[in-house]
């Protein structure tokens, strides 16, 4: 089992306080923004039906350095399998990184990534998979801070979603992550059940196993929920415009745009990773969660840019 999920705030520094997060701009701007959408009579009130927030969540839930917790999953994973499938010591990309090789797995490209994900993903049950992931969760650690991985989520982000809660909102994650990976930690980590989590998939199949239906996994991509894959995933899975967003790359570009073009109030953040002490500092030229068009339009369309050095008085809740 995992351990208790680290949004848990002291009993003595309520939701509505963000307690983390340092009295500025930043703050100010979220509190501002809940205020009027959640104060009846005003002109920017919302109804409760319609405070919709949605938000990414490598990179701006949990940490996504030195490669995305997924990954780390897929290279347990192959590594665990290995003696099972003696051909992949020869094979590519399996024989990079059996040898610890990540360039030699990057060389590989896309075509390579997808093929490590469906040996890994596909081929069972979703509950099979399920089991599998849990189990993950429950005994792997993050190579830099030798912890949990439920331990490396962003505390000011779990504050803000519970503030959010507090005033009525509803949370969803609209993330790039595999959908049945993320959806068997997402309640414990972040109090989001997994049916209010849009992802990407995989095809599934149904069919009998003896007499019991199951779903199967197959090897095959059904859909992409990155860039523009956000805002289709949103209409289709949630079915209303989202008020607020919160991202962290260009990734989350097309939802930012998507969400705050609507006719009404919304809110666009984006965490800006700048502390490489507590956490790691990049943007522009980062191979992982880049950050650069979205960087250079967020002050044109009013999104709040996050400085997680500046605007945070912690990151983790690990952190004395």
């Amino acid at each position: 089992m995992l351990a208790a999920p680290a949004l848990a705030l002291a009993a003595d520094a309520p939701p509505a306080d963000l307690p983390s997060w340092k009295d500025g701009e930043a703050k100010s701007a979220i509190i501002d923004f809940v205020t009027r959408v959640t104060s009846e009579g005003g002109p920017d009130f919302v109804a409760k039906a319609d405070r919709i927030a949605v938000f990414d969540n490598d990179g701006t839930l949990w940490s996504e350095q030195p490669m995305y917790f997924q990954g780390m999953f897929i290279n347990d994973r192959v590594k665990a399998m290995a003696p099972d499938h003696p051909e992949w010591k020869d094979k590519e990309p399996f024989a990079s990184l059996l040898k610890g090789d990540m360039a030699g797995v990057v060389a590989s490209g896309e075509k390579g990534i997808v093929e490590l994900a469906m040996a890994t993903h596909a081929g069972m049950t979703s509950d099979e998979f399920a089991k599998i992931v849990k189990d993950w969760f429950a005994s792997a650690k993050h190579p830099r801070f030798d912890r949990p991985y439920n331990e490396i989520t962003f505390l000011p982000m779990n504050e803000l979603l519970e503030y959010l809660r507090a005033n009525d909102f509803k949370t969803y994650i609209v993330s790039g992550g595999g959908v049945e990976f993320m959806r068997t930690m997402t309640e414990q980590m972040y109090g989001i059940p997994p049916e209010q989590v849009v992802g990407s998939t995989i095809t599934t199949k149904y069919e009998l196993q003896g007499d019991t239906p199951v779903l199967m996994r197959e090897p095959k991509v059904d859909f992409v929920d990155d860039g523009p894959g956000k805002p289709v995933g949103i209409n289709k899975f949630i079915g209303k415009r989202p008020i607020f967003a919160a991202g962290n790359s260009d990734g989350d570009y097309e939802m930012l745009r998507w969400v705050t073009s609507g006719s009404g109030p919304s809110f666009g953040m984006i965490v800006h990773h700048t502390d490489g002490e507590r956490e790691w500092a990049y943007d522009r030229q980062s191979h992982i969660g880049k950050l650069d068009k979205a960087m250079t339009e967020a002050e044109q369309r009013k999104w709040l840019l996050v400085d997680m050095k500046d605007d945070w008085n912690r990151i983790y809740a690990f952190e004395k």
